[in-house]
Formats: structure tokens, C-alpha cells, sequence
């Protein structure tokens, strides 16, 4: 469900003017109200199924899917047969909704922010409307706080840091620049060309985590990223839609975790470390620096490389390749 604090809801609209020309199957003019994963669509949400084959069961109002996807279990819904379904919710998602704006002329803290006794806003501080910002946290200069979003107790915000559909917790530390609850990198394509996807979810960031100066955390494309308690994230690193990163978690400078990723409780990674999408590092897992990560991570493994794989496998590998070629120069001698 998307949440109001952040999102203006434009429906009900009917499905017939969301069509656009593509064959409906079923009641033309049920209306939707709400934008939802396929999976947990309910009766008001405009849904879309990408995958191959037949679509499974789903409660959606209605579905966006490719001649074929259909079956008899979705006689509840009504259907919007086109080429490219995720392209074309990408297209008319915004119809229905759409990320909660500043308006234009509005004063820098807007009135309807809350902002509890002995919080320090610094100059050029923006709060947006519906914000709170707990006791005894201090916003740094130029930061942006936007609409809906909601800060705990003693926290510190950086200069210039940007916040969007999130919810922190108490004692979070975010340095400069970093930037919270963007929309994620989602693209789709037809024939109109590339469409980016828009991204409906939220960023939670939970008691005692920091994020680091230039640090990049997407909100999900539905649900949530979560930044677990007490995990540290260092300068420049960049996480993407649905992450979760567990508590005590940490992230070296310049990692890069895709999409959907699950990090464990107390991981530890390296610099530059690069995670595939809907990869799952386990508990207590350590990747070295630089790894590129493509196969889950059982917990408590250390991993390195690239790809990365368990450390006492990629070391052989390394030493009978140092003596391949010494073998190969020294023949050559």
C-alpha cells in the first residue's frame, strides 16, 4: 500500500481511460485508485505482470500483461493486454500517483511541520510539509527535508543532505550530501523508447545507523529499503531499491549494492565491493575489497575476488596462476 504520508493518490481513475488503446478484457469501467506489486496488489490497484508465461493468481483490480499471460484465475480482475507491461505502467503510472511536491512560494519550514523543543535547524534548512524532526537533532545548512518525512531524537543531518519517503530513527547520522529515498534505477522500454519506472516505496533507516558523506539510498520500487540498526555505510556508496542491510552491517567507501540485495547481520565489506541484484550476503559474511559479487554469500564465509568466490578457493586460484605464468615467462627466457 503506498504510503499517504509521501504519495498523492490522482485516482480513482477508470480503466478505460488508462487503456490507451490496448484490448481490456472484462469490466471497462472499474476503477483504480492505487498502484501496487503484482504480488500484493489488492481490488483498488492497477498491477502489471512482466514475466514470461501465465500470469499466477493475483487480486489486482487491473493487470497491464501481454496477449497469453491470462488465465482463469483472473477473472476478478479486469485485463490491459499490451506489448511491453512494464513499460506501459511505467507510463501511466503517474496518473494514479505521484511523489508529494514543495509548493511553489512555500516558506522554508513549512507550517504544518513539526519540530520538537531543542531540534536545531541551520540556516537555509528546508522542511516540508507533514516533516517532524525530533528533540535535540540538529539539520545541517542547505539540507532538504521533504514532505512526510520523519526524523527521531539526536540525530544529525549533514549540510546539503536531501531526505525523500523516509522514516529515520533516533541517533542516525547522516553526513553531507547524502541523499535519501530517491527514485531507484528502474528502466523499461517499447516502442516509444526507454521510460524510467517510478518508484512508490519508502527508505527506513533504523536507531544508531550513519550514512556517509555523497551516500546514495533508493526507496523501493513498492515496499521499503531498510538500513538496519547500528549498520555503518561509508562515503560514496550507493544502494538500490529494496535492499536490506542488517543491523551492525558495514560498507566500505565506493560499494555498490543492487537491487533487492539482503545483507545479513554484522556483514562486513570492503572498499569498492559490487553486489549483483537479488543476491543474499549472509550473516557475519566478509567480502574483500573490490569483490564483484554474483552467487549468494553463505553467512560467515569470506569471499574475494571477481567474480568473487570463497577466499581459500580464489587464493589457489590466484598462486597457480602466478606460477602458470612464471612457468610460461621463464620458458620464454
Amino acid at each position: 500500500m503506498i504510503d499517504p504520508r509521501f504519495y498523492l493518490l490522482r485516482g480513482p481513475i477508470a480503466v478505460a481511460n488508462l487503456a490507451g488503446g490496448g484490448r481490456v478484457q472484462g469490466n471497462e469501467t472499474r476503477v483504480v485508485s492505487g498502484v501496487a506489486s503484482f504480488d500484493a496488489a489488492g481490488p483498488d490497484d492497477l498491477a502489471y505482470f512482466d514475466g514470461k508465461g501465465i500470469a499466477p493468481k493475483s487480486t489486482a483490480g487491473a493487470i497491464l500483461l501481454r496477449e497469453g499471460a491470462a488465465n482463469s484465475s483472473h477473472d476478478g480482475s479486469t485485463l490491459i493486454f499490451c506489448t511491453e507491461p512494464r513499460a506501459a505502467f511505467a507510463r501511466l503510472a503517474h496518473r494514479i500517483a505521484v511523489p508529494r511536491e514543495f509548493a511553489a512560494g512555500a516558506p522554508a519550514v513549512d507550517p504544518t511541520a513539526i519540530i520538537e523543543e531543542s531540534a536545531i535547524l541551520s540556516p537555509g534548512a528546508v522542511v516540508g510539509p507533514d516533516a517532524r524532526v525530533g528533540a535535540g537533532t540538529l539539520v545541517g545548512a542547505n539540507a532538504v527535508i521533504g514532505p512526510g518525512v520523519a526524523i527521531g531524537r539526536r540525530c544529525r543531518i549533514g549540510p546539503a543532505a536531501v531526505l525523500s519517503c523516509a522514516l529515520v530513527g533516533d541517533d542516525v547520522t547522516l553526513l553531507p550530501g547524502a541523499l535519501i529515498g530517491q527514485n531507484g534505477f528502474g528502466v523499461a522500454a517499447d516502442a516509444l523508447g526507454p521510460v524510467d519506472i517510478p518508484h512508490f516505496g519508502r527508505v527506513i533507516v533504523q536507531d544508531g545507523a550513519s550514512i556517509g558523506a555523497g551516500v546514495t539510498v533508493d526507496r523501493g520500487l513498492f515496499g521499503d529499503t531498510v538500513i538496519g540498526e547500528l549498520a555503518k555505510i561509508d562515503n560514496l556508496c550507493q544502494i538500490a531499491h529494496n535492499v536490506t542491510v542488517g543491523r551492525g552491517a558495514i560498507i566500505a567507501a565506493f560499494g555498490g549494492i543492487s537491487g533487492s540485495v539482503t545483507i545479513g547481520d554484522g556483514a562486513m565489506m570492503g572498499g569498492r565491493v559490487g553486489v549483483a541484484d537479488h543476491r543474499s550476503i549472509g550473516r557475519g559474511a566478509i567480502l574483500a575489497a573490490g569483490s564483484a559479487v554474483m552467487h549468494d554469500v553463505p553467512a560467515g564465509e569470506t569471499w574475494a575476488g571477481y567474480p568473487a568466490k570463497p577466499l581459500r578457493q580464489w587464493l589457489r586460484e590466484v598462486a597457480w596462476l602466478g606460477r602458470a605464468i612464471g612457468k610460461r615467462d621463464g620458458g620464454q627466457g
